[in-house]
């Protein structure tokens, strides 16, 4: 969804909308809403998982004291990021597919052919343990991805733990469809749920002209 901002630039939301249909990873509670009228008023109670929809890992989600996702600094989840169109890039994006694309960016976005999907699958594009590595050594603090993982379905959490590790935040299930390779100013804000190892977050990407 894009609109306009009061000052007329372009604002992107790349936020699933959340709700019963969104794709569950297998083993996730599918969301639920249950309204119930309360003294005149409408109140809903949500069961959902801190990883449903669109949502931010926190290093603590396989890092046994790592940081949870109330103190992960503001700075990684607000300021300048890059759109990566992978969407010709082979499912296990290799390193190869990010090498001399992402220099001079603390922030990354992943645009796979994902971003059009409706519905969950076993072979969704995730990152090979190479080009996880890739990202470590090039500093990035937070790397964002449309499919449901950043790591394969089959994968060990060995990605997770590299990026994460490196006190990288993770964004799973944007929705990059139809975004342009290119620069933004990214707006990623998780709600401030104490002591968890992640949450569900509304993405924004504010267009400031920036194409390749």
């Amino acid at each position: 969804m894009a609109g306009r901002g009061c000052d007329g630039v372009a604002i992107r939301d790349v936020t699933r909308l959340l709700g019963p249909g969104i794709p569950v990873y297998p083993g996730d509670a599918v969301p639920t809403f249950r309204s119930r009228a309360l003294e005149g008023s409408l109140v809903t109670d949500l069961h959902l998982t801190t990883h449903s929809g669109t949502h931010l890992d926190a290093p603590s989600h396989y890092l046994s004291g790592g940081t949870t996702v109330d103190r992960i600094p503001l700075s990684h989840m607000v300021g300048r990021a890059l759109v990566l169109d992978l969407r010709d890039a082979p499912d296990a994006i290799p390193a190869s597919a990010l090498s001399g694309r992402i220099r001079g960016h603390t922030r990354l976005l992943l645009r796979t052919r994902f971003s059009a999907s409706a519905s969950f699958s076993f072979d969704y594009p995730c990152l090979t343990p190479e080009a996880a590595a890739l990202l470590a050594e090039a500093g990035i603090t937070t790397v964002g991805i449309d499919s449901p993982s950043i790591e394969a379905f089959a994968g060990d959490g060995s990605v997770h733990r590299l990026l994460l590790d490196r006190g990288m935040v993770i964004l799973e299930m944007l929705d990059l469809d139809g975004v342009p390779e290119g620069t933004y100013w990214l707006v990623a804000l998780p709600l401030r749920l104490e002591g968890l190892d992640g949450s569900p977050a509304r993405v924004i990407l504010i267009d400031e002209g920036g194409r390749p």
